[in-house]
């Protein structure tokens, strides 16, 4: 089978790191420049040429926060063309926990761990994170970490 390659718009493939440490709290990233410069973001980027997704997530955590991971789950694809302003984006969202490194942040972001986290998040993180607790809670994964405005008990 031979693939057809055209010059019409097609959207990109990016991944996202639900990170949950330890201790049950989660790992954000504070984005360094736009969009959303200044906000608290997931973990994540592009996916590479030749890179699988799965290899795209655990690259991109250790690229941004400094920790190793192991991924427990796919939490959701993240679809809606206006979910990125800078155009169409797929993020394929895993749920990854801490199992080495050290935390420490990168040229492109300042990183922090979270207990209550926090109401703002870049993108569409908030729905992400959620989905992403929801799933860590259902595989019994302890997660101590819950939004400022929200009671996630029912998870």
């Amino acid at each position: 089978m031979t693939a057809s390659h055209s010059s019409a718009k097609r959207p990109l493939v990016a991944v996202d790191g639900v990170v949950v440490r330890r201790g049950g709290s989660v790992v954000l990233v504070k984005r360094k420049k736009p969009p959303y410069e200044g906000y608290w973001a997931l973990p994540g980027g592009l996916v590479e040429y030749g890179e699988t997704v799965e290899e795209a997530v655990v690259r991109e955590v250790k690229e941004e926060t400094g920790l190793d991971v192991e991924i427990k789950g796919l939490v959701g694809v993240y679809s809606r063309p206006d979910r990125d302003p800078r155009g169409h984006v797929i993020s394929i969202a895993f749920l990854v926990v801490e199992v080495g490194g050290e935390l420490r942040g990168s040229r492109e972001t300042e990183v922090n761990e979270f207990y209550a986290i926090p109401r703002e998040l870049a993108f569409d993180h908030r729905e992400i994170l959620r989905d992403g607790l929801e799933l860590a809670k259902g595989l019994g994964i302890d997660v101590k970490a819950t939004f400022l405005d929200e009671d996630l008990d029912k998870y």
